[in-house]
């Protein structure tokens, strides 16, 4: 349906727009997380499930531990636990908890609202024809962008210790 298309795709720009605009790391991964669930249901609404239920697991999941990651990794200590808590007021969720119930009403719209106004497309594709995409004629892309995520996570590895080292001479 183009209705649940066009509401997902303008709740992935809103939030999109409040990421690049935050100034604060914490709300902008907030908005960032919802920006994904949105793509994620475009994915849904142009008949991709298996697509969408990537995004999900990968980018919203990954995301998630790679903070998770950062924040174990800098162990900044007690203050920055004061600090978080100031940043994470309520007030905070409000905004991204609108775009998310937003999302939701829309998945539970194109879940129950008939199967034939669910997609724009009227064909889902199926898991496999996404794997003969990406190990076809996609090979060598996903390929570099594997050695790419890789080199990405050596990289800030190497460069985090190397700060926490220097933090131990001084």
């Amino acid at each position: 349906m183009e209705f649940a298309f066009y509401l997902a795709g303008a709740v992935a720009a809103v939030a999109t727009f409040r990421v690049v605009t935050h100034t604060n790391p914490v709300h902008a991964l907030l908005y960032f997380i919802v920006s994904l669930l949105a793509v994620s249901m475009c994915f849904f609404a142009l008949g991709a499930p298996f697509a969408g239920v990537l995004e999900i697991i990968v980018y919203a999941g990954a995301i998630m531990v790679l903070f998770v990651f950062v924040v174990m990794m800098l162990n900044l200590g007690p203050s920055t636990a004061v600090q978080e808590r100031q940043w994470l007021k309520p007030t905070v969720w409000i905004g991204p908890s609108l775009l998310a119930v937003l999302l939701l009403g829309e998945l539970l719209f194109v879940l129950f609202g008939g199967k034939d106004s669910a997609l724009i497309t009227g064909e889902t594709i199926s898991s496999k024809a996404v794997g003969v995409s990406l190990f076809g004629p996609y090979l060598l892309a996903v390929e570099l962008a594997s050695m790419l995520l890789l080199g990405a996570l050596v990289s800030a590895f190497h460069l985090g210790r190397q700060e926490a080292n220097a933090k131990e001479l001084s």
